[in-house]
C-alpha cells in the first residue's frame, strides 16, 4: 500500500472513531420534561394500526391520533390470515370485523385492566385518511375504523378525508413521488399536507410551519426500553430517532409519535420518513418533539424475554397481528411498552 493509501485509511479510521464517539454521546434518549398528557400519535399502514393500538391502550395520555391507511383496533385478532385478508383486502368471504364486536373486546380489556378506560377517548381528536388509489389497505377497512372510533369519540372529534387519488403512502405537500404511487419510500406528493392537517386537528390552531426544519435529529438506543434489552428479538431496530426543536431547550414541549409503515423504516428507506413526512417544520414552531421509533426486519427464531418464538416479519412491519405475543394490542404489548418507555423518558425533568 502506498503512503497516500495508508494515510487515507488512517483518516478513515479516525473519522469512524469520531463518529462512534459522537453517536455514543447521544445514545441515550434525553429527558425534556415534556407534557405527557398532551401526547399524540400517528402512523402509516402497519404504523397506523400500531397508532390505533397505542391510542386505545394509553388513552389516558394520548389526546389524539392520525391514522393513514390503517384499520380498527384488534382487527386481526391475533391472526396473520385475518390481517392480510379481512383487514387489508376484505371481500364477501373475509369481511372486516364489525365495530360492535371489536368494541365489546375493547370494553372487556378495559375491565381487566389491560388497557386504559376507553371513556377517556370521549374528548380525543381523531384524523383519518384513505386514498382512493390505495390497493394495499382498501377503503372499507378505514370505513370500519371510522365506525369503531364513533363508538367512543363524538362525531365532532373525527375528521375522515377519503377523496384524494392517493396510493398507499404518507401524503405530503411537496415531497415524494406521484400521488397515486404505492411503493418505496411510500411518501407521495399530493399537494396536500397530511402531517399539518392531522396535527392541527389534534391540537387546534397551530403557528405556521418553519420555512425549513432547523431542529436536531437525535439517534437513541432503543434496546434500553426492552425488558431483555434485545430490540432485534422484538423486530425493533437498535436505534430510533427523535426530532428536537430548538424551542424545547427553553419551553415545555409536547410529543407526537410518528410511526412509519412496512418497508418504510430506516433500514429500508434511510432517513426518508423522518425527514420528508412533513412533521418537523410544524414541530419547530409549535413546541413539539417528534418521536420516530424504528422497526427492523426479522425472520427466524429468537428469545424475546424467556420465550422461544418464530417471527416472520421480513418487511419490518409493526406488530398488529401478534408476531410478538398475544397481548401485542394492550399495555403489555412489547412494542407498546417500549414506546411508552420512550415517552416516560422524554417526560423526565430536564437535567
Amino acid at each position: 500500500m502506498d503512503g497516500f493509501g495508508l494515510l487515507r485509511n488512517m483518516g478513515g479510521m479516525i473519522l469512524s472513531a469520531w463518529l462512534a464517539m459522537s453517536d455514543a454521546e447521544e445514545a441515550r434518549l434525553p429527558a425534556y420534561g415534556v407534557d405527557l398528557a398532551a401526547t399524540s400519535v400517528s402512523g402509516v399502514s402497519s404504523g397506523a394500526y400500531l397508532a390505533v393500538q397505542f391510542h386505545v391502550a394509553h388513552s389516558g395520555i394520548v389526546r389524539g391520533a392520525g391514522i393513514i391507511a390503517g384499520g380498527p383496533y384488534y382487527c386481526a385478532e391475533n391472526s396473520v390470515d385475518r390481517a392480510t385478508l379481512n383487514c387489508m383486502k376484505p371481500d364477501g368471504a373475509h369481511p372486516v370485523p364489525e365495530a360492535a364486536h371489536l368494541k365489546s373486546i375493547t370494553d372487556r380489556l378495559a375491565q381487566s385492566g389491560a388497557i386504559d378506560d376507553p371513556v377517556q377517548l370521549r374528548d380525543d381528536r381523531v384524523w383519518l385518511f384513505s386514498g382512493t388509489a390505495d390497493r394495499v389497505v382498501a377503503q372499507p377497512v378505514m370505513d370500519a375504523l371510522l365506525r369503531y372510533y364513533r363508538a367512543y369519540v363524538g362525531d365532532g372529534g373525527i375528521v375522515y378525508k377519503k377523496d384524494l387519488d392517493a396510493g398507499h403512502a404518507m401524503v405530503t405537500e411537496t415531497q415524494g413521488g406521484a400521488c397515486a404511487y404505492s411503493g418505496p419510500p411510500f411518501i407521495n406528493d399530493c399537494d396536500y399536507d397530511a402531517a399539518g392537517a392531522l396535527l392541527a386537528h389534534i391540537y387546534g390552531p397551530l403557528k405556521p410551519p418553519a420555512a425549513e426544519a432547523k431542529g436536531r435529529f437525535v439517534a437513541f438506543d432503543q434496546n434500553e426500553f426492552l425488558p431483555d434489552r434485545k430490540a432485534h428479538d422484538h423486530s425493533l431496530s437498535d436505534s430510533g430517532v427523535a426530532y428536537i426543536p430548538e424551542s424545547c431547550r427553553a419551553n415545555r414541549c409536547r410529543v407526537h409519535v410518528a410511526l412509519h409503515g412496512c418497508l418504510q423504516n430506516e433500514e429500508k428507506v434511510g432517513d426518508a420518513f423522518y425527514r420528508q413526512a412533513g412533521y418537523n417544520r410544524w414541530a419547530d414552531t409549535n413546541d413539539l418533539i417528534v418521536l420516530y421509533p424504528q422497526t427492523v426486519a426479522r425472520y427466524g427464531w429468537g428469545w424475546p424475554g424467556r420465550n422461544l418464538n418464530f417471527v416472520w416479519n421480513p418487511n419490518g412491519c409493526w406488530d398488529w397481528w401478534g408476531y410478538g405475543g398475544s397481548d401485542y394490542h394492550t399495555r403489555n404489548g412489547i412494542q407498546i411498552k417500549a414506546i411508552r418507555g420512550m415517552l416516560d423518558r422524554l417526560a423526565e425533568p430536564k437535567p
